[in-house]
């Protein structure tokens, strides 16, 4: 008697597709940067980067007179770059706060439908309301909608009498003429 065994191995190496993943992910990001300023924010950066890990050299090669001297500057030139670029990330926590705000606002929105949603499920005026309001807005929204069916209808009216109906000799011979060609 013949038997199978199924092992599901994976196909693929967890670590890969992790990988794969946090790549894509580097390449689609796009980098907040507008013109001059954000490529000239981006620059500084690296240069202040670059002039940390210099101190942070400098520093362990020193004894412990100049190690002070090292960090202070180091941190001098921190405190200035950051000085530098306060506003652009003063902006960038603008717009956090002001997306944090707006998504608060919907979760409460969304909350206070819920709980009237709720509360109408167990009395029936409320719902009966809820179901009155419902109709009002649907009849408002196809009120709006038919004169622009009407209006489309009609045009397509006026453009079907202004096209020219060709003969039957016309009609034939494109027919024909199309087969070869």
């Amino acid at each position: 008697m013949t038997s199978f065994v199924h092992v599901d191995q994976p196909t693929e190496h967890p670590g890969v597709s992790r990988a794969g993943a946090a790549f894509s992910e580097l390449r689609n990001t796009r980098l907040d940067t507008v013109g001059a300023a954000g490529l000239a924010a981006l620059l500084l950066s690296i240069i202040v980067a670059a002039l940390v890990v210099g101190a942070d050299h400098l520093a362990d090669s020193l004894e412990d007179g100049g190690l002070l001297t090292a960090w202070l500057v180091m941190w001098a030139v921190v405190f200035v770059v950051m000085a530098l670029v306060a506003n652009r990330v003063g902006a960038l926590f603008v717009r956090a706060r002001t997306g944090w705000n707006a998504y608060s606002q919907r979760r409460a929105a969304a909350a206070a439908d819920a709980k009237f949603l709720a509360y109408a499920r167990y009395d029936t005026r409320v719902m009966h309301e809820l179901q009155a309001a419902t109709t009002r807005h649907e009849a408002s929204q196809s009120a709006t909608l038919v004169p622009a069916r009407q209006l489309a209808r009609q045009l397509v009216a006026e453009r079907s009498a202004a096209a020219e109906v060709p003969t039957l000799y016309e009609a034939m011979r494109r027919v024909n003429l199309g087969k070869y060609y």
